[in-house]
Order: C-alpha cells, then sequence, then structure tokens
C-alpha cells in the first residue's frame, strides 16, 4: 500500500477554505475551524470540532493545541495574526483570492494538495457551468445597475468575484469593487437594485433602517421594492456556495425570470419578507 502524504490534520481559519474541503470530500481531515465556518457548512457541527479564532484574530495557542499539520487561512489578514500562524511551526496555505479565476486556482490548490485533483476539477466545472447557465438565461435582458455592499460602517462595495456574477445574473455592478465608498456618492448614482451582505451578518441586515439613515428612501431600487439582503456566506465566502449566491442575484436582478430562492429577504411597501 502507498503512503498517504497528504494532510491529516487541518486547522482552518476561514470558511471558504472550509467550504473548499467539503465541496471535495476531505472534510475528514478538519480538527479545527472557525464559528463561522459552520454558516457555511453546517455538517461541521455535528463533528463538535475545536473552535478557534479566524485569519484575522487567529492565536497561536488555540491552533497549536490541535497538533496540525496544515493550516488554512485566507485575506483579510492582519500582520499579528499571520504571526501567530507562523509561530505554531504547522505548515501554512496563505489564500488571496480577488477574482473567479483566483477562487478556481484556490479550489485547485487545496484539492491537489489533499490529493483529490481530480475531483476540484470537477468542482470548478461545476461552478462554471452554473455561471454560465444563468448568463445565457439573462443575455439580452435589460442589464440594471446594482450596488452590492459588504459592510456597512464603512460603506464598502462588494468583492470583484461579486462584480463577475452581478454580471452573469444579468447586471452591472456600481462602485469599484472591494473600494470604501459612501452613502451620497451611491445616492448620486441611483442603482436599479441594492443588495446588503454583511461579513458575518448572515442574512440580518437590517433593511429599513438603513435606507432611512442614509436617505435612500426616494432612491430608485427602493421606489422600486428592489432592496435585497442577501446571506453573507453566499457572497463573501469564495468557495463552491458562491453559486448560490448567484441564484440569489438572479432573483434580485430579475425577479421576472428567476424563482425565489431560500435566504433571500426583500423589502416590499416597506415590510421585510423572506422566501
Amino acid at each position: 500500500m502507498p503512503l498517504d502524504h497528504t494532510p491529516q490534520r487541518i486547522v482552518s481559519l476561514q470558511p471558504s477554505a472550509t467550504a473548499i474541503l467539503a465541496a471535495i470530500g476531505k472534510l475528514d481531515r478538519l480538527v479545527a475551524c472557525t464559528k463561522y465556518c459552520v454558516d457555511v457548512s453546517p455538517e461541521v457541527r455535528e463533528r463538535k470540532l475545536a473552535i478557534v479564532r479566524d485569519s484575522w484574530t487567529a492565536d497561536t495557542n488555540q491552533i497549536a493545541a490541535a497538533q496540525p499539520d496544515l493550516v488554512i487561512a485566507a485575506v483579510p489578514y492582519q500582520e499579528k495574526a499571520v504571526t501567530e500562524i507562523l509561530k505554531t511551526g504547522a505548515r501554512f496555505l496563505g489564500l488571496a483570492p480577488k477574482t473567479l479565476a483566483d477562487i478556481y486556482t484556490d479550489i485547485a490548490a487545496i484539492s491537489g494538495i489533499m490529493g483529490a485533483s481530480d475531483r476540484g476539477e470537477e468542482v470548478i466545472a461545476t461552478m462554471q457551468r452554473e455561471i454560465e447557465t444563468v448568463s445565457q438565461q439573462t443575455a439580452g435582458k435589460a442589464r440594471r445597475r446594482v450596488f452590492c455592499e459588504e459592510w456597512g460602517k464603512p460603506l464598502i462595495t462588494s468583492q470583484p468575484w461579486v462584480a463577475e456574477l452581478v454580471y452573469a445574473a444579468g447586471g452591472t455592478l456600481v462602485g469599484v469593487p472591494g473600494a470604501e465608498t459612501s452613502a451620497d456618492a451611491i445616492l448620486r448614482e441611483d442603482p436599479d437594485v441594492l443588495v446588503a451582505a454583511w461579513c458575518g451578518a448572515g442574512n440580518r441586515v437590517p433593511l429599513e433602517k438603513i435606507l432611512r439613515d442614509r436617505g435612500w428612501t426616494g432612491m430608485r431600487a427602493a421606489q422600486q421594492n428592489r432592496v435585497y439582503c442577501i446571506p453573507d456566506e453566499f457572497l463573501n465566502t469564495p468557495a463552491p456556495t458562491l453559486v448560490r449566491g448567484l441564484h440569489a442575484l438572479a432573483v434580485a436582478i430579475h425577479p421576472e425570470s428567476f424563482p425565489h430562492v431560500s435566504g433571500l429577504k426583500c423589502i416590499t411597501n416597506i415590510a421585510v419578507h423572506s422566501y
């Protein structure tokens, strides 16, 4: 029998790494993860793994206690957190994706390390097919202008990979992806659709409150009842779970053409409805 030299004990400091491991069938190698990983991969809860701090607040002692032979983390990092990871002496894989192409590369890299390259290629191909299918369904439709935010204070536009998903779903992202902006700047843009997907907030973004507080109630999107909350893990986690975010975006941008999906919330006549 050939020896298995792939990592046997993995600590994941970012939900995206956990989601990728789940997608390639290697979640059994996970020995510790963050509390946020459970939102993306509910099966983690059943295994009662050790819970550790994330890539931003990593702690040497917590990681070392899990005795990993591989630690996977991803941006955003703090310099102090990276130092904490390196002090454990474990092998460290640090990811910093910006685009869908970067995410595919990360899936391929983790799959290769885990000896599951074929499965990784299947996962990537499935994502690409889903995106292409939605893109074909929106071809020829009016391209609506969409502001999608990953954080509210400060106001930050969603990442470049979200801009790509918005385009596939029949929209165009307003603002510079991943950059800080202002309520006044977005009001001047007057987008057709508003999407809030705050990091760590799940689907609990207070839509009515942000419209009032920012003076956005007269915005085109608000007037046309096109204000949505998409769960954080669907858009901010650079992993195969983005496909769910794609379908949610398609409903938000072209509700007349796509069936409602679970988790998506919208404001209709000043009330918030969940589907």
